[in-house]
């Protein structure tokens, strides 16, 4: 497992200790209703990080993280989660591995906020099993983390649309997994609860060791909260880069197809790309 160190902005950190990746793809191709969405993708994930998925519209972010989360099957290639492929991976224990948070959450219809994050527990016990005294101790704790235990009794639907996702992020660690997966979790969402959400992921993963793959439109926000980003460009890999290493005017060109400029904000010293 990757050890994680601070620096000094506090982001937490990987170290490659030269373990496996989390996230391993060889050659990996998608296409739907003959049309390529993903092209021959070769990639490694560390354990341990915080990864951000960027790229223009229809770069293939989203496509990327549904196969890893086995929404998808690749048409081509082979996908390995910490070694072994994923078709050997049976339902239940993957899904004690690797947790996945869509871009349109399912309606919630009534249920309170410890409803939904219970249900976080179902891949360890069952829908007919029982809900014992460890299962209850992780849902504490994980609404604990996320912020939402003093909503435990409220209906998620009466939520704001960053307690909502905290809710929803809550459920993905009541699971105990080891890698969330998160499709655009700060959409819909105003800045504060943007800042507030991938705050609480980059906390989990410095805390914890987990791991978070995350599709980001905003590369500003991926280079503030990510370890690494990973670019996408018309469904083929353009770069993997650390975050401190993206905010460059001519790799920010390359993504985005737009000449870009790059400068440092006053206070923070903080780089940030804008269009030139």
């Amino acid at each position: 497992m990757s050890e994680i160190v601070r620096d000094d902005a506090a982001r937490a950190t990987c170290v490659d200790t030269g373990n496996a990746a989390t996230f391993s793809l060889e050659r990996v191709s998608y296409v739907a209703s003959g049309r390529p969405l993903l092209q021959s993708i070769d990639l490694a994930i560390e354990p341990a990080c915080v990864t951000g998925l960027v790229g223009h519209n229809g770069s293939g972010k989203s496509t990327l993280v549904k196969l890893l989360a086995r929404q998808l099957t690749p048409t081509a290639g082979t996908i390995r989660y910490a070694g072994q492929p994923l078709a050997g991976w049976g339902a239940r224990r993957f899904a004690r591995q690797v947790a996945y948070l869509p871009q349109q959450t399912p309606p919630t219809d009534g249920m309170t906020v410890h409803e939904l994050v219970a249900l976080g527990r179902y891949p360890w016990h069952g829908a007919l099993g029982r809900f014992g005294e460890e299962d209850a101790a992780h849902v504490e704790r994980a609404m604990r983390a996320a912020d939402v235990l003093r909503h435990a009794d409220r209906p998620v639907d009466v939520l704001s649309g960053g307690e909502r996702q905290r809710a929803w992020l809550a459920m993905l660690v009541a699971q105990d997994c080891r890698c969330m997966l998160l499709d655009e979790p700060t959409s819909a969402l105003d800045l504060s609860h943007q800042l507030s959400v991938l705050e609480l992921v980059r906390t989990l993963c410095a805390t914890t060791a987990m791991s978070a793959i995350v599709v980001l439109h905003d590369v500003n926000m991926a280079a503030r909260f990510c370890d690494h980003i990973v670019a996408l460009r018309e469904g083929r890999l353009l770069m993997r880069e650390r975050a401190a290493d993206i905010m460059d005017p001519v790799r920010l060109e390359s993504i985005y197809g737009v000449p870009m400029r790059v400068s440092a904000d006053p206070v923070s010293g903080r780089r940030l790309g804008f269009p030139a």
